[in-house]
């Protein structure tokens, strides 16, 4: 068996950092890198404790290993020193207190505070971390935990879900505790636990865990403000189990796109693997986005005469409400609008699938309201109706859907590669051609030429003339 020793021996960082810093006395490898080690998880970036100047040591590394050292954090004394041309970081920050052992015990959890020299040694252990490493569990260092960080409330649910580890029982009760402070820290702070809950191998286990430990209520209020509020016929759960639902197909959409879209799954598993923002995929916003995308439902649910639930406009509710979140988070205004455009959109397909075989005009409207996210707003549709299995969804109504979002998914990778139709004709010389000034009128024709070029009733200058003035009623 591979020693926690020998884990970190092969680690670039450490090698890095060993070869630069030497056996020079009072620096340890400690928090993440210690634990993946002794989970027998690969390590990649590193945390040094340092009993001097993290400055100096920090931009002794960066000269050693050609990268680049940088302030992290000026209020924890903290340096990051990041690898040129590899994919690591070492994080250098000043010891807490005057020894090792005080530091660690002012961690979080006992599995993130064991230390290693960096120079090579035994694991200090003063809080029992390896033997919760070993029986898989995570336990808060002290009573303190919480209180000192409340959003380590997040961050129990973040590392439980993604190392598939059990919650100590006392941390459990210790986290309810102090679960009304969770939403207390900075609301970025918030936002990386979240988006690495979400983005992990098993976010429906940790939203559940978030549940189990009181975080969500008080860090996102509006999910929890969907259990219990009851839907129609066609949907077997309320809108929080429901939501849960479509979280839970998005991952296996996800995971095997190609079991529902078939050929189509190269294309998509390439397109969720894009960059989207705030240090998320598509894949991961496409996530956040079925965990958000009902939240409007609560404020717009209505009772028909006929005793039919309804929820009509929860897609513009839902916007609204992502708005005040993504502002609560400090998220960035490039995921906000993706959410919001999911959100928004996430209704558009259903109404059509009653209305195939589309024209090429219904297509192009689709494409054009839901773009630059048209395949990952009819990926969450697949999503949401897979989820929806009340006792009067029909399989037929489901595989229709499923057949329109092929077609769609297709026609949106198309778009994405080839952009909109070009009109034959610009703006400035359909205005010559009409005798009119530049204008609205003219971008209204010309959104109408564009369309009809794509619906293949426009294929020359001419046919945009003509168009247009039929469009403005111009002789």
């Amino acid at each position: 068996m591979t020693t926690v020793e020998e884990t970190l021996a092969a680690a670039p960082a450490v090698q890095a950092a060993r070869a630069a810093i030497g056996a020079r006395e009072g620096i340890w490898i400690v928090g993440g890198a210690v634990r993946d080690a002794l989970l027998g998880r690969e390590v990649t970036d590193v945390d040094l404790a340092v009993a001097g100047d993290p400055e100096q040591i920090a931009r002794w590394l960066g000269r050693a290993a050609e990268g680049h050292a940088f302030e992290l954090s000026g209020e924890f004394a903290t340096w990051r020193v990041q690898a040129r041309e590899a994919p690591w970081h070492v994080d250098v920050a000043a010891l807490r207190g005057d020894a090792i052992a005080e530091d660690l015990t002012a961690r979080d959890f006992t599995l993130n505070a064991i230390a290693v020299p960096l120079a090579g040694g035994d694991p200090i252990d003063p809080t029992g971390g390896v033997r919760d490493a070993s029986a898989g569990v995570l336990r808060a260092v002290s009573d303190r935990s919480f209180y000192d960080d409340p959003l380590r409330i997040m961050r129990a649910a973040r590392i439980a879900s993604v190392l598939e580890l059990e919650l100590d029982r006392a941390t459990i009760e210790l986290a309810r505790r102090f679960a009304a402070r969770a939403a207390e820290p900075a609301g970025e702070r918030q936002l990386a636990e979240l988006r690495g809950i979400v983005a992990g191998p098993d976010p429906v286990r940790g939203v559940s865990l978030m549940d189990e430990l009181g975080a969500t209520s008080a860090v996102l209020p509006e999910l929890d403000a969907l259990r219990g509020v009851e839907q129609n016929p066609y949907h077997h759960l309320d809108v929080h189990d429901h939501t849960i639902e479509v979280l839970a197909r998005a991952v296996e959409l996800e995971a095997d796109p190609g079991a529902v879209l078939g050929n189509l799954a190269d294309d998509v598993r390439e397109l969720l693997e894009e960059p989207l923002a705030d240090e998320l995929k598509r894949s991961g916003g496409l996530r956040l986005a079925a965990l958000f995308h009902d939240l409007g439902k609560p404020r717009t649910r209505s009772v028909a005469p006929n005793g039919r639930v309804l929820f009509i406009g929860h897609d513009q509710a839902g916007v609204e409400v992502i708005h005040s979140i993504c502002e609560r988070l400090r998220a960035s205004r490039r995921l906000t609008s993706f959410l919001e455009s999911l959100t928004h959109n996430h209704l558009r397909l259903g109404f059509l699938v009653h209305e195939r075989p589309l024209s090429r005009r219904q297509v192009y409207q689709y494409l054009v309201a839901t773009a630059p996210e048209t395949v990952d707003v009819t990926l969450l549709t697949v999503a949401d109706r897979l989820a929806t299995q009340g006792r009067r969804t029909r399989s037929e109504a489901i595989e229709s859907h499923l057949e329109l979002a092929r077609e769609m998914i297709a026609e949106g990778l198309a778009w994405r590669r080839s952009g909109p139709p070009t009109p034959p004709i610009r703006g400035d010389e359909l205005a010559a051609e009409l005798g009119i000034e530049p204008g609205p009128d003219v971008g209204r024709a010309l959104s109408e030429i564009e369309a009809a070029q794509f619906a293949g009733e426009v294929a020359s200058r001419d046919d945009a003339v003509a168009l247009a003035r039929r469009v403005l009623a111009v002789d």
